[in-house]
């Protein structure tokens, strides 16, 4: 047969053939507009804005109104152009293709003035057969069409029925009917960011000319054989076979860290090929897995894959294959009507500890690797584990995923709709099929990866009936619904990744959602599936106001970015709190007004008649509320985790909305566009910490609960210590050992009524007093500090002006702040303006009279420069 003769093939030669030549077109494009009058340079990947800017011909788009001004670039169809050479003899080759990664997004492709064919997708992938059209010397034309034009024709062609919503709330300065197209939906405005709805081609463009075959997409999944307790690897792989009748051949994979090599005869089909290889790992071999970060090592294993097909051509792949296994648990509880909804990594439980993801920026071509290692460093070493890719965004960069496997950050990945209703009609679910199996096929090998989500919100807008859809024409919305993410996008997922689990929305009730249908009747049930959660006007310190969910997928606080992000992109002339910029980059209804009602139940306003003062102040404290709103709420989550109250709770995960920043705007993140830590990202330090206690009153009885995301039992000691508020030396302090916390559980490990506190704490009241507490272990192992505020601060008795005084000096490559104060000093803030890095701790209650904190660089600096930007802030300075 086939087999031996391919062996000997090779010998005639210096060696095997190589399959395929690729050639990039990234570079430097001609790019023009639509009447012609403007003609520049514009790189690939990168965009119009971009383009524009690099040029000099429009100002930074993120400064001041200019997402307003600079309307026209998105409604204007632009042109990118270039000749280029071939650099390879076209006649030695079978197949030439041009493959396009990404293009953004509506677009009419020619070559050599042949019309190839027509993009109207962002998220897809497309590749053009160009073999009997490339010639030596080639012209390349990308014809696109402004988006927003094509979004409104669109809509304007679906005669049967409107699909809303719309048009954004106006205060949201954005453009219409995102959901009829299939680009990122937050480029036409969101609640937390402006509207530019680019042009460019956003991702590599590139010619590939091969042989007999040619390989698109290769994945590795992998399987644990609870029969057998051995682990498997899938290994599939996709082929273009040039070739009008089947091919044969060999292909060897090898992975020597596990003493694994295993060959096998293969074959593939014309057209789309795909084979695939079912490795057994030797039993000799110890599996070392991939846990999430905090939970163990995020260890890969190399292996390569070789094919060798007739004719001799071979194709050599080196990859990293990770194992771990992820099971997502629904199933009942006694004492508590419902589902669980947990999940399971290599076979532990596992509570879900992060925030949600957003673009990074308006313009993906400014997002490097350096730019999402920055954010995704700070989310690990906030002590998150795992973060939600929200469905209004993008299907992130391959970096952005290879950076999750390697720092443990397990990835919710939604496809991307978000809080609309979407069309149905044959094209449009045609190129959504495309976009989830592209998509599904370019992420599975991630082990980060451990769940697909169909869509955010989009269960609920229909059962709480967002957009007021009359009762008579539900079904038609229903069925929708139903042909989108149940029969087309779920269906591909299950056929082409068996290892991960889908659920159709977020929030859902899980497997409830499906026994009703696919729509539940209230989609925010805490019984069943997850929540997402919002509360403006209730008071955020008032635990009883957040549900005892299974799982918080979304909640959260907006607060205003530091006033040096601010600067960047901003005039004297707006820096107040009511200024028309204020107002412009407020993209939430009544959003400033809420802060400052949330501020106001526990702290006062600034009064001081000097304005920049004010906003500063101002920023200040939005920045503490939300540090201590989400705190609040992400204690009484994890502190949910083992009990059932009221047939409430067993709640198994924490994402805060959100994580980053698409541009300088008070939103809901902890991290500033620029990537500087806001104080809830220090707060989010503390409260995931692996080993935290948390206090909570109940009538009048002050509860200390010890929570452990370790794999093991401690015991411990738990020291319970009162501060006044008028002296650095502690009014009573107590001390509780042998404390067992257990493993992966949160329990009372404390109890005592407030009378009782105060009456062994003499001189105390609520208002004079407060109670501070931690845990400590004799090998070293401590948790953070904690602490429970007995009243508001705006209510504290006792609190004095305080002298802060720090000095400033280097170790190694980190700096040293010494710190000083003169009386409780609470909310301590040290700020170094724009200089990159961030601090070991920040926004503290000083209690004691020295603290030293560490300022850990992303960019060289120095003593001198750190002393002339540094700033210190305590609540006491607010005035």
């Amino acid at each position: 047969g086939a087999v031996p003769e391919l062996i000997q093939a090779p010998c005639s030669r210096a060696g095997p053939l190589k399959a395929a030549r690729v050639h990039s077109l990234r570079g430097i494009w001609r790019l023009g507009n639509g009447n012609g009058s403007l003609s520049l340079r514009g790189e690939v990947p990168g965009c119009v804005h971009t383009a524009l800017l690099r040029r000099g011909l429009i100002q930074d788009p993120y400064n001041r109104f200019n997402d307003v001004l600079y309307r026209w670039i998105s409604l204007d169809n632009w042109t990118y152009s270039r000749t280029f050479k071939t650099p390879f003899d076209v006649r030695k080759w079978q197949k030439v293709n041009l493959v396009f990664e990404g293009v953004d997004t509506v677009a009419h492709i020619l070559l050599n003035n042949v019309t190839l064919g027509r993009t109207n997708n962002m998220f897809n992938r497309y590749s053009f057969d160009i073999t009997s059209m490339i010639k030596e010397v080639n012209f390349i034309q990308v014809h696109f069409i402004s988006a927003i034009s094509y979004a409104a024709e669109q809509s304007r062609c679906h005669k049967a029925y409107s699909v809303p919503p719309a048009c954004p709330p106006p205060v949201q300065k954005g453009e219409c009917h995102a959901n009829f197209i299939r680009k990122e939906q937050c480029s036409f405005s969101w609640d937390w960011g402006p509207s530019f709805p680019t042009q460019g081609i956003w991702k590599d463009v590139r010619i590939e000319a091969y042989n007999h075959y040619h390989l698109i997409y290769f994945s590795l999944t992998p399987f644990f054989g609870n029969r057998a307790q051995q682990w498997s690897l899938e290994i599939e792989s996709i082929f273009n076979v040039a070739s009008s009748k089947p091919i044969a051949g060999l292909a060897t994979v090898n992975i020597p860290k596990l003493q694994t090599e295993q060959t096998y005869s293969v074959k593939l089909q014309p057209g789309e090929g795909s084979i695939v290889l079912l490795i057994n790992i030797s039993k000799n071999s110890t599996v070392e897995t991939w846990w999430p970060n905090g939970h163990g090592k995020q260890i890969g294993y190399n292996v390569t894959t070789t094919f060798i097909m007739e004719g001799g051509y071979q194709i050599e792949k080196i990859s990293k294959a990770y194992f771990r296994t992820v099971e997502l648990v629904q199933e009942p509880i006694p004492g508590s009507p419902g589902l669980s909804f947990y999940f399971k990594i290599n076979g532990q439980p596992v509570f879900l500890k992060g925030s949600n993801w957003i673009p990074a920026d308006s313009f993906q071509d400014r997002v490097t690797y350096d730019t999402l290692w920055l954010l995704l460093k700070s989310a690990a070493d906030a002590n998150m584990n795992a973060l939600r890719i929200w469905g209004g965004g993008i299907y992130e960069q391959d970096d952005f995923y290879d950076i999750c496997d390697e720092l443990g950050i397990m990835i919710w990945q939604d496809f991307m709709f978000a809080c609309a209703l979407y069309p149905t009609n044959q094209d449009y679910l045609e190129s959504v099929r495309a976009e989830v199996s592209h998509q599904v096929r370019r992420l599975k090998s991630h082990p980060s990866v451990v769940l697909w989500s169909g869509n955010n919100e989009n269960e609920a807008a229909i059962a709480s009936n967002w957009f007021s859809i009359p009762h008579a024409d539900r079904e038609v919305y229903i069925k929708d619904y139903v042909m989108l993410y149940v029969k087309n996008i779920r269906e591909i997922v299950l056929a082409e990744d068996k290892s991960r689990p889908f659920v159709v929305s977020s929030p859902t009730n899980g497997l409830e959602s499906i026994k009703e249908g696919w729509l539940s009747e209230n989609p925010y049930d805490t019984h069943y599936g997850d929540t997402h959660f919002y509360d403006y006007s209730s008071d955020c310190w008032n635990w009883s106001v957040y549900p005892r969910t299974r799982f918080a997928s979304e909640y959260g606080f907006q607060s205003w970015p530091s006033f040096s992000t601010l600067e960047k992109v901003s005039s004297a002339v707006d820096w107040s709190y009511t200024s028309n910029f204020s107002l412009h980059r407020q993209h939430h209804e009544n959003g400033n007004d809420q802060m400052l009602q949330q501020i106001g139940y526990h702290f006062k306003l600034p009064l001081t008649t000097d304005p920049i003062k004010k906003f500063k102040d101002t920023i200040y404290l939005t920045q503490v509320m939300q540090a201590q709103c989400v705190k609040t709420e992400t204690e009484f989550y994890r502190s949910s985790r083992s009990e059932i109250i009221k047939g409430e709770g067993h709640t198994m995960g924490a994402l805060y909305w959100q994580l980053n920043d698409i541009w300088q705007a008070p939103s809901w993140s902890s991290l500033e566009y620029g990537g500087k830590w806001k104080l809830l990202h220090y707060f989010a330090q503390n409260f995931f910490s692996p080993l935290l206690p948390v206090a909570y009153e109940d009538n009048g009885v002050l509860y200390i609960y010890g929570i452990s995301d370790f794999h093991t039992d401690h015991k411990l000691t738990l020291k319970v210590i009162v501060n006044s508020w008028s002296s650095l030396e502690p009014v009573c302090t107590l001390a509780k050992d042998g404390v067992t916390v257990k493993a992966q559980s949160a329990f009372s490990i404390y109890k005592e009524s407030i009378n009782a506190l105060l009456e062994r704490c003499r001189n105390c009241t609520r208002k004079s007093c407060v109670v501070s507490f931690y845990l400590v272990g004799e090998d070293g192992l401590q948790s953070p500090m904690n602490h429970h505020f007995l009243s508001s601060l705006k209510d504290a008795v006792g609190l004095e002006k305080t002298q802060l005084s720090a000095t400033v000096s280097q170790q190694d490559d980190v700096y040293i702040f010494d710190l000083q104060t003169t009386a409780i000093a609470p909310f301590v803030t040290l700020d170094v303006g724009n200089i990159k890095g961030r601090f070991s701790d920040n926004g503290f209650l000083m209690l004691e009279r020295k603290k030293v904190v560490i300022f850990y660089p992303w960019e060289p600096t120095s003593v001198e420069e750190l002393e002339k930007s540094f700033t210190l802030t305590s609540l006491m300075d607010v005035a």
